[in-house]
């Protein structure tokens, strides 16, 4: 089967890449470094040419609330305009867990767009919806920080690691669609400042984190469920323990 991964050469799509190819399949690992650029639309139609799957791995390069948006919204049409014209029958995108609950966010605004364009396209799709993974803990403490304290919200949340994101990806991109959202999601529930906490000790970072419930997560206060999966989520195996224990971050 050929498949197309769309932001083909990044931390979840490079893991999906290996994944897949080391199943059997022809897989494209689609960005702008190899010549596919959803913006532009360069390299898109013939790269969809006999594609059967599409995986949706891209991100916007800028945060900034107008960026993403713009981003998402041609990024999808031109993906689309492509994927029906080659007859994809399957199209796959990475969301996350709480999006429909974090439109004060204009990077979560983003993203209602991105899968209200999903779910009109008329290609069907699953919608994989993960919680936060652990490689981002860093960049989650450094927008909190503000000094030698780090402002995060005490909210819950259920982190996974990117091997088992990709790991869970690669799954449904191989199954039949389900033209709806499914979950995945790290195995231990945790506040989000608790594990800051925990990952800035691990690092030897000497900042120390104060709960603040107004704290802002990508421009959105958080309420204690609102980044928490519903029932019977598809759990990952991998907790913070072990992913440290294998990670590269430095101490």
């Amino acid at each position: 089967m050929k498949i197309v991964v769309i932001g083909g050469t990044g931390l979840i799509g490079s893991k999906v890449v290996e994944i897949l190819k080391a199943q059997g399949h022809e897989v494209i690992a689609a960005a702008p470094a190899t010549g596919i650029n959803t913006i532009t639309g360069e390299g898109l139609s013939q790269a969809m040419a006999g594609t059967s799957v599409v995986v949706d791995l891209a991100n916007s390069p800028s945060f900034a609330d107008e960026d993403v948006l713009e981003f998402f919204e041609t990024s999808g049409r031109n993906i689309f305009a492509a994927e029906i014209a080659a007859g994809v029958q399957h199209h796959v995108a990475l969301s996350v867990v709480g999006t429909d609950r974090l439109a004060q966010s204009g990077y979560f605004r983003g993203k209602i767009a991105q899968e209200k364009l999903i779910r009109e396209s008329g290609v069907p799709y699953t919608i994989v919806h993960s919680t936060q993974f652990f490689e981002f803990l860093g960049g989650i403490a450094q927008a909190g920080s503000s000094g030698e304290a780090v402002r995060i919200s005490p909210a819950f949340f259920q982190p996974i690691s990117s091997s088992d994101v990709a790991a869970a990806v690669a799954d449904y991109a191989i199954g039949a669609p389900c033209n709806g959202i499914v979950e995945i999601a790290g195995p231990e529930r945790v506040k989000l400042s608790d594990l800051v906490q925990r990952y800035l000790k691990a690092i030897s970072d000497s900042r120390s984190v104060v709960e603040d419930e107004h704290a802002l997560y990508f421009g959105a206060e958080l309420k204690n469920d609102t980044l928490m999966p519903k029932a019977n989520p598809r759990l990952g195996a991998v907790n913070f323990d072990t992913w440290l224990a294998q990670s590269h971050v430095s101490k």
